[in-house]
């Protein structure tokens, strides 16, 4: 695997594990404005935690991805998903 492309499949797992995680252990400010009865921005979002916990993931599914495509496994090169020869 090329190393850009290598890079490129991190972000994409990075962002999408981000957003699996982000709901996860947040919770709404107790009380909502008085006037509009919004209550916004979860009241400790734990970004920090969050990232780190992203970035583990990722990591871990990158690997898995880079085993895959290393080994052959997967290949549309040849093998029954190749495309038909001309």
């Amino acid at each position: 695997m090329h190393p850009f492309t290598g890079f490129v499949l991190f972000v994409l797992i990075w962002w999408t594990a981000l957003f699996a995680v982000l709901p996860f252990g947040t919770r709404p400010v107790a009380e909502a404005d008085s006037s509009t009865g919004w209550r916004g921005a979860p009241e400790r979002p734990r970004m920090g935690r969050k990232i780190l916990i992203t970035t583990a993931i990722a990591v871990v599914l990158w690997g898995l991805c880079y085993l895959v495509i290393a080994s052959g496994w997967i290949s549309f090169r040849d093998g029954w998903l190749a495309l038909p020869e001309q």
